[in-house]
């Protein structure tokens, strides 16, 4: 391989090896020339061209596969910006003779791919130095486009994005003729040629202002489209276009507005212009009369998924500052999003919505705020918050029940609450000690609108809240022993509700799960406490038929949390906990084989739940046998109503 690192291709060599290899040779002498022709003496890169021109023109000619031909058009390209431009035309014209040929065998297709590539190089490098030749050359390639398969349709949209690359501005005659034959292309069957028209129209609406202000809604609805079925390649590429578009409609370049009287759109509807794909897909407003009835077919998770990277995409093109300015009015919009009933229809709807909803705020607050923006976020959704949790407190103090909106209200505010209560952590954490004023300033009262929502009737907003009360604790270590007692004094003082045993519950376990991140730890006596509450609502849980799920739950929850802290305050406790242990199973097998005869659903899913948490919050690091008949129990032989 070494003869092949010449500037000229060495002919004689090639002749002598087998057929084989000679294109890995070609393609190992093309790299070379590749280094070596932008740090080559112009004056020995001009007495050589005539030769090198002849042989990389003849290279189109041998079917050349597809890295081969990427590096034979840049070598071109390369060629004549540096050594003299005289015969580019010639070598053009050679290009568009190929392309234009009507032979569509198989065997001849690498040699129109070879024509194509180079000629969206040969613009890409040069540009208007072409001249006039390019609406003949788009012409060209468009009406190739027409009657290309797949391959060639792909190819031939790169060559015209870097075409509309090179001359900018200059094309304009030309450009609503690729949007016109290109749009189509944005639902083609093949992935690879949806890639290249998303990227082949994200470089034409740099220039053609039509794009972003008469066919905006258009433009919105075939991106919809283009990512039903799409892969991650295509998502990429068509979110990009989306909210690039979008980013433009909003915030017109300069030289756009200066050229033509420009209507810019407003933030309102381009923010609702991305809800529409974000809530119902690519069907937009055009639903049938019976869709409309029926509620309408699920969005699919690449739509879904697809949007969420344009809203991500049109945020990080209007850069920091806009959303500074501006962050009210999207966290406003994103939250509605998350607690559309369209985006919530099922469970695992509403649980693929909040991960792209949270992605959204991740990725822009995130990487685009500074230290004062994003503490500036932070309040604006503890504000966001504390009104959702006044919202559900007004519905749940409401005797009358009959208030069904007010129901349907609550079910959509844990969907907010959890995408609120994952950014504010996420905030807090990554802040760390510089998230200070956010704690501790009065007005904003953080602290205190987080422990509120672990009395919401939802699970998963009380979930949400205990792991952003973790990322405080994480933050700050100093709060982690003052959230502590506070949560160990609520849950000793509201052991009659339901939420506020489970959500205090969840909160104490995971400040104890955040203590070995944080390096002030906690009291030894914070374990003695844990342990003297678990007990009591493990004690307590029978007496209360309303909490004994609750209760039981809650109390290996912290035991099982207790077990983190290591064998050093663990075993301290451990007769305690051997004789909770040993107590929640059958003692002996007459004990078990009486089971069988006692006990509805909700005893034994009580007795179950006790079972599980008993079995889960086994230390590792201590070493002892748990009773035999908890290893021989089969809990679905002895109660068949749980199968269900």
């Amino acid at each position: 391989m070494e003869l092949a690192h010449s500037l000229l291709l060495n002919e004689e060599a090639l002749a002598q090896i087998t057929e084989a290899k000679r294109p890995v040779f070609i393609f190992e002498w093309l790299r070379f020339l590749d280094k070596v022709l932008v740090a080559a003496n112009k004056v020995d890169v001009k007495e050589k061209q005539k030769k090198l021109v002849d042989q990389l023109t003849g290279l189109i000619s041998s079917a050349p596969g597809p890295p081969t031909r990427k590096l034979l058009a840049k070598n071109l390209a390369t060629l004549y910006s540096i050594g003299d431009t005289f015969t580019v035309f010639q070598t053009l014209d050679k290009c568009n003779d190929i392309i234009k040929s009507k032979d569509d065998t198989p065997a001849y297709l690498p040699t129109k791919l070879a024509a194509v590539a180079c000629v969206g190089a040969f613009y890409e490098k040069m540009g208007r130095m072409l001249g006039s030749s390019f609406p003949d050359t788009i012409n060209n390639l468009l009406k190739a486009l027409k009657s290309a398969e797949s391959q060639g349709r792909g190819e031939i949209l790169l060559s015209l994005q870097k075409v509309l690359n090179g001359l900018g501005g200059a094309a304009a005659s030309c450009h609503r003729d690729i949007y016109k034959n290109a749009r189509s292309l944005l639902t083609d069957r093949s992935m690879a040629v949806r890639c290249a028209v998303a990227k082949c129209l994200s470089e034409l609406q740099n220039e053609a202002v039509f794009m972003w202000t008469t066919e905006l809604e258009n433009m919105a609805t075939l991106c919809f489209k283009a990512l039903e079925g799409s892969n991650y390649g295509v998502r990429v590429a068509v979110a990009k276009l989306l909210g690039t578009v979008m980013a433009t409609a909003l915030m017109p370049k300069q030289a756009a507005v200066m050229r033509q009287n420009v209507k810019r759109a407003t933030l309102e509807e381009v923010l609702e212009l991305m809800a529409t794909g974000f809530l119902r897909g690519g069907s937009g407003f055009l639903k049938s009369g019976g869709e409309m009835l029926k509620g309408g077919a699920s969005v699919s998770r690449e739509v879904r998924v697809g949007v969420t990277q344009a809203y991500v995409v049109f945020v990080t093109t209007l850069g920091g500052q806009w959303l500074e300015r501006n962050f009210a009015t999207f966290l406003s919009h994103v939250l509605d999003l998350v607690s559309h009933p369209r985006a919530t229809q099922t469970h695992v709807e509403a649980v693929y919505s909040r991960r792209c909803v949270s992605f959204m705020l991740r990725a822009t607050l995130g990487s685009l705020l500074g230290e004062k923006a994003q503490i500036a976020a932070g309040k604006e959704i503890c504000q966001a918050i504390s009104k959702q949790m006044r919202a559900v407190e007004a519905v749940v103090n409401d005797l009358n029940g009959e208030n069904k909106t007010g129901t349907a209200d609550v079910s959509a505010s844990q969907h907010v609450m959890v995408c609120a209560l994952k950014e504010l952590g996420s905030i807090v954490q990554s802040l760390s000690a510089t998230s200070s004023p956010l704690i501790q300033e009065p007005s904003i009262g953080l602290l205190e609108t987080v422990t509120s929502v672990l009395l919401h009737p939802s699970m998963a907003a009380r979930l949400a809240a205990a792991w952003c009360l973790r990322c405080i604790a994480m933050a700050l270590p100093y709060q982690l022993t003052p959230l502590l007692d506070r949560c160990a004094e609520r849950i000793n003082n509201l052991k009659s509700s339901p939420e506020a045993v489970s959500g205090y519950s969840f909160a104490m376990a995971a400040l104890l799960g955040g203590v070995h991140q944080c390096p002030l730890g906690i009291p030894h006596s914070k374990g003695k406490l844990v342990v003297s509450i678990a007990e009591d609502l493990l004690r307590t849980a029978a007496q209360n038929s309303r909490l004994s799920l609750q209760r039981t739950q809650a109390g290996w929850l912290l035991l099982g949390a207790l077990m983190t802290l290591g064998p050093s305050l663990v075993r301290y406790h451990l007769p305690k906990m051997l004789l909770l242990w040993r107590n929640v199973f059958p003692r002996s097998q007459k004990e078990l084989e009486a089971e069988k005869a006692r006990g509805d659903s909700f005893t034994w899913q009580v007795t179950l739940e006790g079972r599980a948490g008993a079995l889960c919050g086994k230390p590792r690091h201590l070493r002892f046998r748990l009773p035999n008949s908890a290893k021989k129990f089969n809990y679905e032989s002895f109660c068949p109503e749980m199968r269900s």
